[in-house]
């Protein structure tokens, strides 16, 4: 690739090789002043390794990357930051014990003339940035305080505060409710009219089309293809990223049974949600549809034992549940993949068999032990057929689950509750930060969940998936079901309201 002054960021052969894997293998791509280009590809594909040795992190053993036509050393993140590097990454970087404030200037506070840091001067410039953004957050909030979708909004704006020229968002919207999306996007059109240069990476491939001008394809560690906006379909991206032709994006089993797995009536709970009644077929999937902060979570929480029932009935199998917490929800069959796995759903000090195993470990006592000792071998036994019919990486037995890609998380996840032999499968963002072919897979597993009689409640805030793949959908306002309906008769402004 030849270096061209009308860009404004280049990358030339850029080459990152890991122990037994080429990370990057001679990549070339432009980036260009006041242009939204999107970073494609599946997990693994290389995207995360190009945007960590654009931001300073990671040191390519080949290639040179410029700016304005200079070559530029990004040596460490400070490196980057000083080039106008700045990057909003998957991953939280937030300190949770820390205000909004302390969050937003971390490492690079600021000063007044006697050398005293200026803390009403910081917090005015964040106050300025969170009306910007539309973001209605008190600086002086604990990040701890914060739900996950807020602290997503932090970590955006945080990203902004630091100025540049450059501005990297890798999976901005996987936490953010519709109205967020659409400021957040209009935010980013406001600042490519001004010339910004944005990288946008997003699985989320409808909003992939709505707001990149243009997109490169990431696919084992090669750049694959480059597509303008008018050459741009979910069909050529997906094609391009996978190398397959995916002719059904949603492949919906409708497996309900007129049996009753669950019935919610009057449920009022500590996390806000008030009389809500609902039930769930066998074989049926349920889907939880509402802004952000419309209690969809929260009715989950409740179903599962996490916060606590305050009033009302819930009913599994026409058994009544009483005086609820995780570990009796667990052993009568409730199974919760949270919104978020890094923090809720996964054990991070351990490999894939422990976690696949940790919610029901009696399955692995040995029978002869009348002091519960556990058999490694039933238990290496049970991840090899959760690998088998999950797709699961081999090599997941024997890494720490936070080396493998966010599908594999993912699916180790859902292999827990099947263990488990859960009846009611809770789905909070299942597909959330995973790619293409994980997301397939996950809506597989669901799938033969149901084919089973097992019933799944699924919150989700892609409303496609939600629509697609429910049976029926229940609205949630303000931590009340305001209405039920059948999936095929709904459509966006019935999931979200007017956003």
């Amino acid at each position: 690739m030849t270096v061209g002054k009308e860009s404004f960021w280049q990358v030339q052969d850029l080459t990152m090789r890991f122990p037994g894997v080429i990370a990057l293998d001679n990549v070339s791509l432009e980036i260009n002043k006041g242009e939204i280009l999107g970073l494609l590809g599946e997990n693994g594909s290389g995207k995360s390794t190009l945007i960590k040795c654009l931001s300073g992190v990671n040191h390519p053993q080949g290639g040179t990357i410029y700016r304005e036509g200079q070559a530029v050393k990004l040596t460490s993140t400070q490196e980057a930051r000083k080039n106008g590097v700045a990057t909003v990454f998957q991953e939280f970087s937030l300190a949770p014990s820390l205000s909004v404030t302390e969050n937003m200037f971390l490492g690079r506070l600021k000063r007044g003339a006697l050398g005293k840091v200026d803390w009403n001067g910081m917090r005015a410039q964040v106050q300025k940035m969170l009306g910007t953004l539309e973001i209605e957050i008190d600086p002086d909030s604990l990040v701890s305080e914060l739900s996950v979708a807020e602290q997503q909004m932090v970590e955006i704006a945080k990203g902004f505060t630091t100025g540049g020229s450059l501005m990297i968002l890798d999976e901005p919207t996987t936490a953010l409710a519709e109205p967020d999306i659409i400021r957040l996007h209009a935010l980013l059109r406001r600042l490519a009219s001004e010339g910004q240069a944005i990288i946008y990476i997003s699985h989320r491939l409808d909003e992939v089309m709505e707001i990149v001008d243009r997109a490169v394809v990431l696919r084992n560690g090669k750049l694959v293809r480059t597509l303008c906006k008018e050459a741009m379909s979910i069909d050529a991206i997906v094609e391009a990223m996978s190398g397959k032709v995916i002719s059904e994006h949603y492949p919906k089993e409708h497996n309900a049974q007129e049996e009753v797995c669950l019935r919610v009536e009057g449920l009022c709970s500590s996390g806000g949600i008030k009389d809500a009644t609902f039930e769930v077929k066998k074989g049926e999937v349920l889907g939880l549809a509402g802004l952000l902060g419309s209690g969809r979570t929260e009715i989950a929480r409740a179903l599962f034992g996490v916060d606590k029932v305050t009033s009302g009935t819930i009913e599994l199998s026409g058994k009544r549940l009483e005086k609820l917490s995780p570990s009796k929800t667990c052993k009568c069959g409730i199974a919760y993949v949270t919104e978020n796995r890094k923090t809720d759903g996964l054990f991070f000090n351990f490999e894939g068999p422990q976690n696949t195993t940790s919610a029901r470990l009696r399955k692995l006592m040995r029978q002869h032990f009348s002091f519960g000792k556990l058999s490694l071998k039933r238990e290496q036994d049970s991840y090899r057929s959760a690998i088998e019919q999950l797709d699961i990486e081999p090599m997941s037995r024997q890494k720490l689950v936070g080396f493998l890609s966010g599908g594999n998380q993912q699916k180790i996840v859902i292999s827990r509750w099947m263990f488990a032999e859960a009846d009611l499968f809770i789905m909070d963002e299942p597909t959330q930060g995973i790619d293409v072919g994980a997301r397939l897979q996950v809506y597989h597993i669901i799938n033969e969940l149901t084919r089973q009689g097992k019933s799944v409640v699924l919150i989700s805030s892609d409303y496609l998936e939600l629509i697609a793949m429910s049976d029926r959908i229940a609205t949630v306002r303000r931590g009340r079901i305001t209405n039920i309906m059948d999936a095929k008769d709904a459509n966006k402004r019935d999931v979200f309201g007017d956003a």
